[in-house]
C-alpha cells in the first residue's frame, strides 16, 4: 500500500482492480477521501481507495522504461542517467540520486513513484 500523501499527479502506481494489479498514471488526489483517480492502460479513469495502490518495484526495467541508460560502472556501482540526472546503486540496500551539484543518499530500495518524487523536485520536472 502507498501513503496518501507520497502519491502525486503523474506517477505510477499499481492498482487493484477486481483482484487483478493493472498498471496506471495518476491523474487526481483527493486528499480528503483518500481517493486518487487512475487511468489505466485500458485508458479507464476510476477512483480508487489508498487500500487499493501499490508501488512498482523500482528495478533495471523499469530505469530503461524511465528512458535511462546504463553507464560503465564505478568503483563497483552501477550508474544509471538520463540527461544530467545519475541513479547510482551501491549494493542492494543503499542508492544515491544525482543531479548536477545535489546529492540524496538514500538507504534501502525505492519504487518508481518514490524516484518519480525525487526526481521532480530534484529537477522541477515529472519523470514519466
Amino acid at each position: 500500500m502507498i501513503q496518501i500523501s507520497d502519491v502525486r499527479v503523474s506517477d505510477r502506481v499499481l492498482v487493484n482492480f477486481e483482484g487483478q494489479l493493472i498498471e496506471g498514471t495518476v491523474l487526481e488526489v483527493n486528499h480528503e477521501d483518500r481517493q486518487v483517480c487512475v487511468l489505466t492502460h485500458e485508458q479507464q479513469e476510476f477512483w480508487y481507495s489508498v487500500e487499493d495502490l501499490f508501488p512498482i518495484t523500482l528495478n533495471e526495467a523499469e530505469l530503461v522504461r524511465l528512458k535511462f541508460h546504463q553507464e560503465d560502472p564505478e568503483n563497483g556501482s552501477t550508474i544509471y542517467v538520463r540527461g544530467p540526472f545519475k541513479v547510482e546503486f551501491h549494493g542492494q540496500d543503499k542508492l544515491a540520486l544525482v543531479y548536477r551539484d545535489e546529492r540524496r543518499e538514500i538507504q534501502g530500495p525505492i519504487t518508481v513513484h518514490q524516484l518519480q518524487n525525487h526526481y521532480e523536485s530534484m529537477t522541477k520536472v515529472h519523470l514519466e
